[in-house]
């Protein structure tokens, strides 16, 4: 069996391949230690830059195709016919194209009272017509774009005649559906069939918020209107006491614990995330929000625009592996002559040059299969030695980069950064210290006033730091600074309503994502994810087989897809509100091993998961209800398509890379559990895809952790620390490259997290714990309001009145003594 990358070989140079005859061998241990590596770096190195716009999502087409399996592709027949025959007997001889806005509005109506009718193949008929509404009535249109526009107009129609509350009521019939959940829980293999009804209702409302979310500049003011007026109706909701997404989150939960293992879960997610970013804001939207934030709150602006930054950075050539090392220097060995320019060359570290181009010295890297033992000791449910399989990817010559003369990041320093210099500056030089005064700098040389300067002059203060600020004073002030103006934004009510369950929800999320990763295998304790990708009837030819495959493969690629962008959005949002909504969600990723699924799911060949061509271009939506569908052969589907790269999987390891780095910025602890699951070489492999936006995350876990990784790391990876220097943003005194930071300390995991969960705990007792008989509740000492209070009393109760005084008053001796005696 070839090995993945192995075809790009052959067309590589072969000074970079074998050695030479004749040359010593290395030791088989060298070998066997660094096979997995070779195995990976081959074909990949001089890969050129992947030209990748990130963003909040793929394209309108793209997006919509991902929401059906190939699997279902007959079913794009089935909804036409539902649709057109009862479409012929009410309107006779036309097609829906043809009819102005009044008809169309009065049909949809009459499909609208159809789904309220009690039987149940009678609705779903129903339900498959709208279906082909929202899916643009293929059967009349000629073009994909035809077919897109009209699903625009359709799904505007649809939402302005109120299907969507139509269909979020079906909805709920659906999940109270008891028998649904007891059949297929005596099932022993969950189809496709088990969950027609859940698809088609999932499947109109995915194409009406994906489809109403996306602006457009042809888009009349009336579809802006709705536009605004969905996005309210989805974050603060109307009818019911719970926002949209959490009946969401909710049926995630059910499905991982087992009690509803029919639900479609990638339709389930990929609504999910489109309704949050929906409702949240993308981005971009983000970006904004955080800038109108921070005028509010009187900061200064930001000193640049990220998103901006990021797309400007050109990719870097990834760095060379240990044993090509040992080649390397095997070969100069026969060349002492070039050894100087050899040198000279690699101490020239700032000239245009890739950054990454052959590495110092060569380093004994650890083997892959080590470090998933440890990986595998904290997630003991990961599967190891899983590597997925791709079409080789082809040699081009090394593009080189040139890199802007400054800096693109701005430098930032925090206010306990100018605090820790001026207290190592006083004990140094004065022989005390002032606390946290920092205006103070008598005594003190020169040059440190100079330092001072510089350091406020790029003083950065956090939304985050302000906000932990406020919540210690009304911590020791409740009654003076009284009740805390909460904004009442979707935000807000979406943390306000999953705050009880969220626990649940993240690793519910987390189960999921395990059984997408390319690296787990399946087990019987595992939950099913394919439920609704299996046929009925299983494949009989290769054919189909290869087919199935890879629908199976796209569907588990969707799925890590949509859960790692909801994760980051729900992450970035929370931490803009507050920072301990985020930190309570991000806490209990932490605790459900987040950490260690993610750098599971990079310990594979992670060039040849983006490069993958697990989609058949000609059954994707709209092309394959337009053109005729060619003859599929077992060579076609090897092809795959002519993409460079897999937009969805190289979204899916930004995402990835960003939760990281959100979970463990700042975070001792969780740093050096990054250090501890051998988490350097996992990532530096992930610097093989050139393309600068991962670049740079993947940088920036590895400067988080250099200082822990030891002189001899950092002396054989210069390049890559070089790469740092160029490319992360700075910190004015952070010691990153050289191991001597004050916060190199002892790790002491449970003290850090049990003092952040206890100020989470007081921010949400504060917040959202309020019982009505609180001890800072206002008391009425007054005797005669007191006494002149209504008091309602049982009607029975002047019977015994006079009974109840004997007994209670009269008959009770009063013990003044008792009551002179006590202190």
């Amino acid at each position: 069996m070839e090995e993945p990358g192995g075809g790009a070989v052959a067309a590589c140079p072969p000074g970079n391949g074998s050695l030479g005859k004749g040359k010593p061998q290395p030791q088989a241990k060298g070998r066997e230690l660094f096979k997995n590596q070779r195995k990976e770096s081959e074909g990949s190195v001089d890969c050129p830059s992947l030209e990748f716009e990130y963003g909040d999502a793929d394209s309108y087409a793209a997006e919509l195709s991902e929401l059906y399996s190939y699997t279902e592709e007959p079913e794009f027949a089935i909804n036409r016919k539902c649709f057109e025959e009862d479409f012929q007997m009410q309107v006779r001889g036309k097609r829906w194209l043809e009819l102005d806005l009044s008809r169309q509005k009065t049909h949809v109506m009459r499909l609208l009272d159809g789904l309220e009718v009690v039987d149940r193949d009678k609705r779903l008929k129903v339900a498959r017509a709208i279906l082909y509404l929202a899916q643009g009535v293929f059967g009349d249109c000629n073009t994909e774009e035809e077919v897109l526009r009209w699903a625009r107009h359709n799904n505007f129609l649809l939402y302005q005649m109120g299907m969507f509350t139509a269909f979020l009521e079906l909805l709920n019939m659906e999940m109270a559906n008891s028998q649904a959940c007891s059949s297929a829980l005596r099932k022993p293999a969950i189809s496709l069939a088990d969950s027609t009804e859940l698809r088609v209702l999932l499947s109109v409302m995915y194409l009406m918020v994906e489809t109403i979310r996306v602006e457009m500049e042809t888009d009349p003011p009336t579809w802006k209107t709705s536009r605004e007026a969905f996005r309210t109706e989805l974050g603060f909701p109307v009818h019911s006491e719970e926002p949209f997404a959490l009946l969401l989150f909710t049926m995630v939960t059910k499905f991982c614990s087992g009690h509803a293992p029919h639900f479609p879960m990638k339709k389930v997610l990929l609504l999910l995330w489109k309704v949050l970013t929906f409702t949240l804001g993308g981005f971009e939207a983000l970006q904004v929000l955080k800038t109108r934030k921070r005028e509010e709150l009187g900061l200064a602006p930001l000193p640049e625009d990220s998103i901006r930054v990021m797309r400007s950075m050109r990719a870097a050539s990834p760095p060379a592996y240990a044993i090509e090392l040992m080649e390397q220097q095997q070969q100069k060995r026969g060349h002492r002559s070039r050894r100087p320019l050899m040198k000279q060359d690699s101490l020239d570290i700032y000239n245009e040059r890739d950054p990454f181009k052959n590495e110092e010295a060569p380093v004994e890297e650890e083997d892959a299969d080590d470090i998933d033992n440890g990986i595998e000791g904290e997630l003991a449910m990961l599967e190891r030695d899983t590597v997925i399989q791709a079409a080789s990817v082809p040699c081009r010559p090394v593009e080189r980069v040139a890199f802007p003369k400054g800096l693109p990041w701005a430098p930032k320093v925090r206010q306990k950064d100018i605090e820790h210099f001026l207290e190592a500056s006083r004990n140094k030089f004065i022989g005390f210290t002032l606390g946290q005064d920092t205006d103070t700098l008598v005594g003190l040389p020169r040059p440190i006033h100079e330092s001072v300067k510089t350091l406020k002059q790029h003083k950065y203060i956090s939304i985050s730091e302000l906000q932990i600020k406020n919540e210690e004073e009304l911590g020791k002030c409740p009654m003076s600074l009284g009740e805390e103006d909460v904004q009442e934004t979707p935000c807000e009510v979406l943390y306000r309503a999953m705050l009880y369950n969220l626990p649940q929800y993240m690793i519910a999320l987390l189960k999921i994502l395990l059984a997408a990763a390319p690296t787990s295998k399946a087990k019987t304790d595992s939950i099913n994810i394919l439920a609704d990708v299996l046929p009925e009837e299983m494949p009989v030819t290769v054919l189909q087989s290869m087919k199935l495959g890879i629908d199976v493969n796209r569907h588990k690629e969707i799925i890590v897809k949509s859960i790692s962008a909801l994760l980051l959005l729900l992450l970035k949002h929370f931490k803009l509100n507050h920072i301990y909504q985020f930190e309570y969600v991000s806490q209990h990723l932490v605790f459900a091993n987040c950490i260690p699924l993610i750098l599971k799911f990079f310990n594979q060949n992670i060039m040849s998961y983006i490069t993958a061509k697990n989609s058949i271009s000609v059954l994707d939506y709209p092309s394959c209800n337009v053109h005729e569908l060619p003859e599929l052969s077992a060579e076609s589907l090897e092809t795959g398509d002519n993409n460079q790269f897999c937009w969805r999987n190289l979204f899916s390891c930004i995402n990835l890379l960003r939760t990281l780095n959100k979970l463990t910025k700042w975070k001792h602890s969780r740093t050096m559990m990054l250090v501890v699951f051998k988490s350097a070489p996992i990532l530096k492999r992930a610097l093989k895809v050139k393309q600068a936006m991962m670049q740079l995350y993947v940088l920036k876990l590895l400067k988080i952790q250099t200082k822990y990784l030891g002189r001899q790391w950092r002396k054989s990876n210069m390049k890559t620390m070089s790469a740092i220097y160029q490319k992360v943003r700075h910190r004015m005194n952070d010691d990153w490259a050289y191991g001597n930071d004050t916060d190199a300390r002892p790790w002491d995991f449970q003290a850090e997290e049990c003092t952040l969960r206890t100020n989470i705990e007081a921010f949400n007792s504060r917040r959202y714990d309020k019982p009505q008989d609180s001890e800072f509740a206002p008391v009425d000492n007054c005797l005669q309001s007191v006494l002149g209070q209504p008091l309602d009393l049982p009607e029975d109760f002047h019977y015994s009145y006079e009974l109840w005084l004997e007994r209670e008053v009269f008959s009770q001796p009063i013990r003044w003594e008792e009551l002179l005696r006590c202190q």
